[in-house]
Formats: C-alpha cells, structure tokens, sequence
C-alpha cells in the first residue's frame, strides 16, 4: 500500500481529479465526508465541523495532508448567511484537524491547502500581482487571508505547508468554463462587463499535479500563485472559447448593471480580475506545465 494521502473537500472539481491522480501513482486515498460514501478504491471517513468530530481512524498512517474543502463561492447570491458559510468551512474546517493532529500527536511529512488569487482583490486592473504583493480589503480578500492563517496552524505543528493560490480552473466538468462555452455553443458568447478585466487561469491537470508536487517536492513551502502565463482579458477568454467550439463572438458585451442585478454583491466576481504572474513557480521550482497556453487548455477541454 502506498502513501496515505488525506483530503478534505474531496467531492469538489479539483478534489476528484487530483484524488484519480494520487490513485494512479499508488498513493491510499482518504476522503474526509459530511456523509458516508462509497467510492472505489477509496477510504471515506465522517467529520462534523460544528461538532468537532472526525471519524477515528481518518488521521491514522496520515503521511501528506490536503485542504480542499470550502462552499461553493460561484453558487447563490451572497447573504450573510452564506458569507459566513463561505468563510467558515475552510477556517473552521482545518482548525478541527489541527487540533486532532496536535491531540494525536500527529505529524504529516506534509500539507498544502488551496487559497484564491482573490487573496490580492477582487479586482487588481493592470497591476501585476506577485506573491508578495499585499492583500486586499474586500470579502474574497478577507477569506483568502483567513484561509491561509488557518492553514498556519498546521504549519504551527512543524508541518511542511505549501499554500496555493488558485485562479479560474479550465475544465469541461465544473467551474467557469462549462458557463461560458453554453451560450458560446449557440452562437451567443458575449464578454461580460467591459470585457477588460484580467482572469489568470490554469487547467485542471495541471492543477493537481502542482498539489502532486508540493507535496512531494520539500523544497516548496509557503504560498504560491497557482496560475499560468500569461493572463487573459474576459473579453480574449470568450474569443478563444469561441473559437475553439468554431463559432462566431457577435453579440455585445453582457452590461455590469445586468449582471449586478441578477447576482447582487456577487457580482463582483464576474466584473472584477487580476493580473496574477507565477513568479515563485517560475523562479523557484522545475514545474512544467502540460498546458502552457490558454487555446490548448481549452482544445483539452472543450474540442
């Protein structure tokens, strides 16, 4: 049996390519649930935030640690309710293992929890931001910081932890792209807002293997942009989706007020952007992307 990889927020996008992919290279794969599940070839143990449980057994043999667990920022429109629900379920999530580890007395070779390039605004205009750029004020910002002074608390244990800064994920399965490639598909594909704003992006494989590496590679540790070169405007990500799926762009830009309207402070997600640069992947590590340009990531997903 290889390595035991944990995982928390195994379900989601990323959770369920980089769990095949572990497979794949004989690691022993634990998925930590709200319900019990049977997935094969796969350990699924119960937690309750709320209640401060973990299923005895889930931290046992645990030799690399990953932190993907977090509602759903994309989805509803932004109450209180769900601001707090986005927030918590990725501090209060890990905050519970950290203190089962530190009770336990358990130390994993290793730890790499996801983040957001929201960490530096969500919306930076031409500025390029690197990691060490300072971060920003708004909500998505405030999650990110909190996300990564969580994840802190396992780095507290003397863990290894690599924090990972994620921009809009290319993927036929989940995220932004299938939205937009839908209306692109029937002759509809507009830039939203003023088309303007930067979106740094990265493919789905080469997410996962990014986390394959930090956990693998001692010597990444802190945060990194995890994100291509170079970013490309809204309105150049609807031209290429379009010309991928070989249709015309035509219609004019989706106006901000409309999309305000339908989304409400949610919004800001769809009309804001940064242009987000990889220095520390680039500078510091032997990473090669499998998908280096924007049309081939794409072709992967959507030909």
């Amino acid at each position: 049996m290889g390595k035991k990889v944990l995982i928390t927020g195994g379900s989601g996008l990323i959770g369920r390519r980089l769990t095949q992919m572990l497979l794949d290279k004989g690691y022993e794969i634990a998925l930590l649930s709200r319900k019990k599940r049977n997935i094969p070839s796969v350990q699924v143990f119960e937690w309750d935030i709320q209640k401060g449980y973990i299923e005895e057994g889930a931290l046992d043999n645990l030799h690399f640690l990953v932190h993907l667990a977090g509602t759903n920022v994309g989805e509803g429109r932004w109450t209180e309710e769900r601001k707090k629900s986005i927030l918590e379920s990725r501090t209060e999530s890990i905050r519970l293992i950290a203190r089962k580890l530190a009770e336990k007395q358990i130390k994993p070779a290793a730890f790499t929890s996801a983040s957001g390039i929201s960490y530096y605004g969500q919306d930076t205009g031409d500025r390029k931001n690197t990691e060490t750029t300072p971060a920003g004020s708004d909500f998505l910002s405030h999650v990110s910081i909190e996300w990564e002074k969580a994840a802190d608390e396992i780095a507290a244990l003397n863990v290894r932890t690599v924090k990972l800064r994620t921009g809009i994920v290319i993927s036929k399965d989940g995220g932004a792209i299938p939205k937009m490639a839908l209306p692109a598909r029937f002759g509809l594909g507009a830039p939203l807002g003023s088309g303007k704003q930067w979106l740094s992006w990265i493919h789905l494989d080469d997410m996962c293997r990014m986390y394959m590496e930090a956990l693998e590679n001692e010597s990444w540790q802190g945060a990194y942009n995890a994100v291509a070169a170079p970013p490309v405007t809204n309105d150049g990500l609807t031209k290429a989706i379009c010309k991928v799926l070989h249709r015309p762009q035509w219609l004019p830009n989706v106006p901000s007020f409309a999309l305000k309207l339908v989304f409400g402070e949610m919004a800001a997600v769809i009309l804001g952007g940064s242009y987000v640069v990889n220095e520390r992947i680039e500078r510091e590590t032997g990473f090669h992307y499998q998908y280096g340009e924007l049309e081939d990531a794409l072709k992967a997903e959507l030909s």
